[in-house]
C-alpha cells in the first residue's frame, strides 16, 4: 500500500485554459503551487483569449472531463475540489456525477459564467448553464465565491444583496462569500454568509488598478487553506488577504488588463503589507 506524502495537499481543478495565464486552470495551478499544495488539473474548456478580449470557448467532452478526474480520484488523495468556468451543461451534468461518488471531499464553486458569441446566444447559454449549476452543483457546494453581478443572477428574486445571499444558501450551499457587495472610492467590501445565518464583513483596500483573474485567485487560494486544514473562517480571511496582495502586485504583460502576480512573496520588489481595514 501507497504511503503518501499528506504535507502536500493535493487539490484538483476543474477549469477553463486561458492562453493569457490570467485566470482559469493557470491562476489555479499557480495560486495552489504558491500556497504549498499540489494541483491536479483537469480542463473543462479551451478558450482562444488575450489579456483584453474573449473571442471563443469550445467545452471539452464531457466523457473526456470525466476520464480525466476520474483516473486522478482513484490515483491520489485528493483533499478539496476546486471548480471555475464548467463549458457546457453536460460539463455540469459530469461533475454533478463526479462530485455524488466523493462526497467528502469539500468543494470551493467559483460560479463563472462567462461565455461566446452573440449577445443573445450568450445570454441564453449562461442562464441554461446557471440554472444546471444551480440544481447541480450548489447543493454540492461547502462554499461558493460569486461577485455581486454573479449572485444576483443567482438571487434573482431578491431585492436586496442579504436577500439574495438567503436565496442562494437556499439552495443548498454551506457557505458563500461575495465579493464586492459595496465599494467606495477607498475600500471595497466583501460579505461571508453560512447556513447558521451568521453573516461576517470584509473591508480591504481598494486597488487603482484593472486586473483579471481575481475570482479565480481567490475560491483557488481558499481551496488551498481549507486542503491545509484551515476554519472556514480562516480559510475565507487567508484567501481574501492572499487574493489583495496578488492583485496589488499584479503585472502589465499584455495591452489589455493586467495579470495577478501570485508568487509576489518571491519578488524582492514586492513589499506592501496587508491592507486589511478594521
Amino acid at each position: 500500500m501507497s504511503h503518501f506524502q499528506t504535507n502536500t495537499p493535493v487539490v484538483m481543478s476543474f477549469s477553463n485554459l486561458d492562453p493569457s495565464g490570467s485566470a482559469g486552470i493557470q491562476a489555479d495551478i499557480e495560486t495552489l503551487a504558491s500556497l504549498g499544495c499540489h494541483c491536479t488539473p483537469v480542463i473543462t474548456s479551451l478558450w482562444a483569449k488575450d489579456t483584453a478580449e474573449l473571442k471563443e470557448i469550445v467545452p471539452v467532452d464531457p466523457s473526456l472531463l470525466i476520464e480525466q478526474a476520474r483516473v486522478i480520484l482513484e490515483d491520489m488523495p485528493v483533499k478539496v475540489i476546486k471548480i471555475g468556468h464548467l463549458g457546457s451543461i453536460e460539463n455540469i451534468e459530469a461533475i454533478h456525477s463526479i462530485l455524488s461518488d466523493y462526497p467528502n471531499i469539500d468543494v470551493v464553486l467559483d460560479p463563472v459564467s462567462t461565455y461566446s458569441g452573440d449577445e443573445e446566444r450568450s445570454a441564453m447559454v449562461m442562464n441554461q448553464m446557471n440554472q444546471a449549476m444551480e440544481s447541480l452543483l450548489l447543493p454540492q457546494a461547502t462554499i461558493i465565491t460569486p461577485d455581486l453581478v454573479e449572485a444576483q443572477n443567482m438571487g434573482r428574486q431578491a431585492d436586496t444583496i442579504d436577500a439574495c445571499a438567503m436565496e442562494i444558501l437556499e439552495m443548498g450551499c454551506e457557505n458563500l462569500l461575495i465579493a464586492g457587495t459595496s465599494r467606495n472610492q477607498t475600500s471595497i467590501e466583501n460579505r461571508l454568509y453560512r447556513q447558521d445565518g451568521s453573516k461576517k464583513s470584509y473591508q480591504w483596500e481598494r486597488l487603482g488598478i484593472v486586473s483579471h483573474g481575481s475570482g479565480s485567485t481567490l475560491s483557488a487560494s481558499i481551496a488551498a487553506y481549507l486542503a491545509h486544514e484551515l476554519r472556514m473562517l480562516d480559510a475565507v480571511e487567508q484567501g481574501q488577504n492572499f487574493t489583495w496582495h496578488a492583485l496589488a502586485h499584479s503585472r502589465q504583460l499584455g495591452m489589455g488588463q493586467r495579470t495577478p502576480n501570485r508568487f509576489y512573496w518571491a519578488d524582492k520588489n514586492a513589499s506592501a503589507s496587508s491592507r486589511k481595514l478594521q
